[in-house]
């Protein structure tokens, strides 16, 4: 059964804006809204949401898009391709999502952000955290215009899809939006926007981060993980999903390292608890 992976989380409904969809919840504590990559809530990035569970904070699955649940490998390789591909066409085609327009905020983000600040209600906190991964990676930057938002993390942020210079560069979010993410850190020193890539990802080019770097400064901490062809940790070229499929859960992996930073940062912003070395 497809949702097994999801079986000690709670399912609710989710209205706002006149759109409603499924969520997926588990903990207590303040919420960390996991935006799902394609093709779905796999069980992978339940993996995820349960470390979120277990630093003492409440995990919210938003259901976008694909079978939630659902290991996509469980079925062979084939199957997988297909199941990825019958995911992600609906998804490229839908009106929520922008996928090769630059300078464009995806829709769905304001029922994101509608979900963000009901779930800084229900849980409790000072605000969310958030992390978008692959197809919903930048989706995390344009929800920190929102004030409920305060630890925003883009896990290899592909869209646009980067066909073409200026969408290599394109960071997925509005100017508006883009205004209000700096203005948020003009008011606090503490919020800045954490970034992962393996260095050889063709869907999340260096020129992105560059341009993350240059629109926000020191407030864009990026975790760049070395995937080129002999590199010491042996990280396949191909290598793409930071905390998900490519982690290697093994202390002083870099991708482990990647994850630890992630939880630092809820704990941090949070929970208010100091990250090591603070």
């Amino acid at each position: 059964m497809s949702d097994n992976a999801l079986a000690s989380y709670t399912k609710e409904q989710f209205t706002y804006d006149g759109k409603t969809r499924s969520i997926y919840r588990k903990g207590t504590g303040p919420a960390v809204i996991v935006i799902a990559e394609i093709p779905g809530i796999t069980p992978k990035v339940v993996a995820f949401a349960d470390r979120v569970v277990d630093i003492g904070c409440t995990a919210v699955l938003p259901h976008l898009f694909g079978d939630p649940g659902r290991d996509p490998y469980e079925g062979g390789a084939l199957e997988a391709i297909s199941y990825v591909a019958k995911s992600m066409l609906p998804a490229c085609v839908a009106r929520d999502f922008t996928v090769l327009a630059t300078g464009r905020t995806s829709p769905v983000i304001e029922w994101l952000k509608g979900l963000a600040r009901h779930e800084k209600e229900q849980c409790g906190g000072p605000g969310v955290g958030v992390i978008g991964m692959c197809f919903t990676g930048n989706f995390a930057l344009a929800m920190a215009a929102d004030d409920s938002v305060l630890a925003p993390v883009l896990s290899q942020p592909s869209l646009p899809f980067p066909f073409g210079g200026s969408r290599k560069r394109d960071m997925a979010i509005s100017s508006d939006d883009l205004a209000k993410v700096k203005s948020r850190m003009a008011d606090d020193e503490n919020l800045c926007v954490l970034g992962m890539r393996f260095t050889n990802d063709a869907f999340v080019p260096a020129d992105r981060f560059a341009r993350l770097r240059e629109e926000l400064g020191d407030r864009f901490v990026d975790v760049e993980i070395d995937s080129s062809k002999g590199n010491p940790w042996n990280i396949p070229g191909n290598a793409h999903a930071v905390v998900t499929e490519h982690l290697v859960d093994e202390p002083g992996h870099p991708t482990r390292d990647a994850l630890e930073k992630v939880l630092d940062l809820y704990r941090s912003r949070l929970k208010g608890v100091p990250a090591p070395g603070e």
